[in-house]
Protein backbone atom coordinates (compact mmCIF):
# COMPACT_ATOMS: atom_id res chain seq x y z
CA UNK A 1 0.00 0.00 0.00
CA UNK A 2 1.37 3.43 -0.90
CA UNK A 3 2.23 5.58 2.14
CA UNK A 4 0.27 8.84 2.14
CA UNK A 5 1.71 10.23 5.40
CA UNK A 6 4.93 9.05 7.01
CA UNK A 7 5.81 9.73 10.66
CA UNK A 8 7.32 13.14 9.89
CA UNK A 9 4.34 14.29 7.78
CA UNK A 10 1.93 13.06 10.46
CA UNK A 11 3.80 15.04 13.12
CA UNK A 12 3.66 18.19 10.96
CA UNK A 13 -0.09 17.70 10.41
CA UNK A 14 -0.77 17.29 14.13
CA UNK A 15 1.34 20.38 14.94
CA UNK A 16 -0.63 22.41 12.39
CA UNK A 17 -3.95 21.11 13.72
CA UNK A 18 -2.99 22.04 17.31
CA UNK A 19 -2.12 25.59 16.17
CA UNK A 20 -5.43 25.85 14.28
CA UNK A 21 -7.35 24.76 17.39
CA UNK A 22 -5.60 27.46 19.42
CA UNK A 23 -6.29 30.12 16.77
CA UNK A 24 -10.00 29.26 16.52
CA UNK A 25 -10.46 29.10 20.28
CA UNK A 26 -8.93 32.29 21.70
CA UNK A 27 -9.27 33.19 25.35
CA UNK A 28 -8.95 31.19 28.51
CA UNK A 29 -11.85 28.76 28.31
CA UNK A 30 -11.30 25.07 28.97
CA UNK A 31 -10.64 22.79 26.02
CA UNK A 32 -11.20 19.04 26.29
CA UNK A 33 -9.81 16.57 23.77
CA UNK A 34 -11.84 13.37 23.59
CA UNK A 35 -10.51 10.57 21.43
CA UNK A 36 -12.85 8.07 19.79
CA UNK A 37 -11.63 4.50 20.32
CA UNK A 38 -9.36 3.09 18.99
CA UNK A 39 -6.94 5.32 17.11
CA UNK A 40 -8.63 8.59 18.00
CA UNK A 41 -7.53 8.11 21.61
CA UNK A 42 -3.75 8.40 21.08
CA UNK A 43 -4.34 11.18 18.53
CA UNK A 44 -6.37 13.13 21.12
CA UNK A 45 -3.62 12.62 23.67
CA UNK A 46 -1.01 13.94 21.21
CA UNK A 47 -3.14 16.96 20.26
CA UNK A 48 -3.82 17.74 23.92
CA UNK A 49 -0.10 17.63 24.68
CA UNK A 50 0.75 19.85 21.69
CA UNK A 51 -2.04 22.28 22.63
CA UNK A 52 -0.56 22.59 26.13
CA UNK A 53 2.94 23.18 24.73
CA UNK A 54 1.86 25.78 22.15
CA UNK A 55 -0.59 27.67 24.43
CA UNK A 56 1.03 27.75 27.85
CA UNK A 57 -1.01 30.85 28.85
CA UNK A 58 -4.25 28.87 29.03
CA UNK A 59 -5.18 26.32 31.68
CA UNK A 60 -3.96 22.85 30.63
CA UNK A 61 -6.31 21.06 28.25
CA UNK A 62 -8.38 18.14 29.42
CA UNK A 63 -8.20 14.68 27.90
CA UNK A 64 -10.51 11.67 27.67
CA UNK A 65 -11.38 8.54 25.71
CA UNK A 66 -14.81 7.70 24.31
CA UNK A 67 -16.36 4.33 23.51
CA UNK A 68 -19.16 4.60 20.94
CA UNK A 69 -19.90 0.86 20.64
CA UNK A 70 -23.49 1.02 21.86
CA UNK A 71 -24.32 4.22 19.99
CA UNK A 72 -23.54 2.81 16.54
CA UNK A 73 -26.34 2.32 14.01
CA UNK A 74 -24.97 -1.02 12.81
CA UNK A 75 -25.43 -2.99 16.04
CA UNK A 76 -27.57 -5.59 14.30
CA UNK A 77 -24.70 -6.58 12.00
CA UNK A 78 -21.79 -5.97 14.38
CA UNK A 79 -21.58 -7.21 17.95
CA UNK A 80 -19.53 -4.55 19.72
CA UNK A 81 -16.61 -5.27 21.99
CA UNK A 82 -16.93 -2.45 24.53
CA UNK A 83 -13.91 -0.34 25.38
CA UNK A 84 -13.49 1.99 28.31
CA UNK A 85 -14.99 5.47 28.24
CA UNK A 86 -12.78 7.60 30.43
CA UNK A 87 -13.72 11.27 30.54
CA UNK A 88 -12.43 12.38 33.96
CA UNK A 89 -13.85 15.90 33.80
CA UNK A 90 -17.23 17.61 33.76
CA UNK A 91 -18.23 18.62 30.24
CA UNK A 92 -20.28 21.61 31.42
CA UNK A 93 -18.76 24.79 29.98
CA UNK A 94 -15.92 22.96 28.21
CA UNK A 95 -15.27 23.19 24.45
CA UNK A 96 -14.87 19.58 23.32
CA UNK A 97 -12.65 18.57 20.41
CA UNK A 98 -13.70 15.09 19.31
CA UNK A 99 -10.72 13.35 17.69
CA UNK A 100 -10.74 10.44 15.25
CA UNK A 101 -8.32 8.98 12.75
CA UNK A 102 -10.46 8.88 9.57
CA UNK A 103 -13.67 10.70 8.64
CA UNK A 104 -15.58 8.70 6.05
CA UNK A 105 -19.39 8.42 6.04
CA UNK A 106 -19.97 10.45 9.21
CA UNK A 107 -21.71 7.62 11.07
CA UNK A 108 -18.93 7.27 13.64
CA UNK A 109 -19.19 10.98 14.39
CA UNK A 110 -22.97 10.72 14.84
CA UNK A 111 -22.44 7.93 17.37
CA UNK A 112 -19.69 9.94 19.09
CA UNK A 113 -21.94 13.01 19.41
CA UNK A 114 -24.66 10.87 20.99
CA UNK A 115 -22.17 9.29 23.41
CA UNK A 116 -20.73 12.71 24.29
CA UNK A 117 -24.16 14.19 25.04
CA UNK A 118 -24.83 11.25 27.37
CA UNK A 119 -21.90 12.51 29.46
CA UNK A 120 -23.03 16.13 29.78
CA UNK A 121 -23.58 19.39 27.99
CA UNK A 122 -20.37 20.92 26.65
CA UNK A 123 -19.99 24.58 25.62
CA UNK A 124 -19.48 23.37 22.06
CA UNK A 125 -18.14 20.44 20.04
CA UNK A 126 -15.67 20.48 17.17
CA UNK A 127 -14.15 17.61 15.19
CA UNK A 128 -10.48 16.96 14.46
CA UNK A 129 -9.50 14.10 12.13
CA UNK A 130 -6.16 12.99 10.80
CA UNK A 131 -7.64 12.00 7.41
CA UNK A 132 -10.82 13.16 5.69
CA UNK A 133 -11.55 10.81 2.80
CA UNK A 134 -14.98 12.13 1.79
CA UNK A 135 -18.11 10.07 0.95
CA UNK A 136 -20.40 11.49 3.65
CA UNK A 137 -23.73 9.85 4.28
CA UNK A 138 -24.61 12.40 6.96
CA UNK A 139 -24.29 16.21 6.89
CA UNK A 140 -21.06 16.53 8.90
CA UNK A 141 -17.63 17.98 8.31
CA UNK A 142 -14.40 18.19 10.26
CA UNK A 143 -13.25 21.48 11.75
CA UNK A 144 -9.59 20.41 11.73
CA UNK A 145 -8.12 18.05 9.13
CA UNK A 146 -4.60 16.69 8.91
CA UNK A 147 -4.93 15.45 5.32
CA UNK A 148 -7.77 15.60 2.79
CA UNK A 149 -7.50 12.40 0.79
CA UNK A 150 -9.71 11.90 -2.27
CA UNK A 151 -10.71 8.24 -2.43
CA UNK A 152 -13.12 5.92 -4.16
CA UNK A 153 -15.77 4.57 -1.81
CA UNK A 154 -14.26 1.07 -2.01
CA UNK A 155 -10.66 2.17 -1.29
CA UNK A 156 -9.11 1.27 2.04
CA UNK A 157 -7.33 3.84 4.21
CA UNK A 158 -5.13 2.48 7.01
CA UNK A 159 -3.85 4.61 9.88
CA UNK A 160 -1.02 3.18 11.94
CA UNK A 161 -0.03 4.84 15.20
CA UNK A 162 3.04 4.21 17.30
CA UNK A 163 0.95 3.66 20.44
CA UNK A 164 -1.24 0.97 18.81
CA UNK A 165 0.69 -0.41 15.82
CA UNK A 166 4.35 0.38 16.56
CA UNK A 167 4.71 2.93 13.75
CA UNK A 168 3.22 6.20 12.50
CA UNK A 169 1.89 6.15 8.93
CA UNK A 170 -1.18 6.50 6.77
CA UNK A 171 -1.51 4.35 3.67
CA UNK A 172 -4.17 3.74 1.07
CA UNK A 173 -5.04 0.71 -1.02
CA UNK A 174 -7.05 1.35 -4.16
CA UNK A 175 -10.01 -0.93 -4.77
CA UNK A 176 -8.98 -3.81 -7.00
CA UNK A 177 -5.22 -3.50 -6.25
Amino acid sequence: MPVILDAHAMERSLNRMAHEIIERNPGHGSIGFIGIHTRGVPLAKRLSKLFNIFDAQRPPSLYGALDISFHRDDLASNIPIPKMTEVPFDLEGVKIILVDDVLFTGRTLRAALNATMDLGRPRGVELAVLVDRGHRQLPVRADYVGKNLPTAFEDKVSVHLLEVDGEDSVSMQRAGD
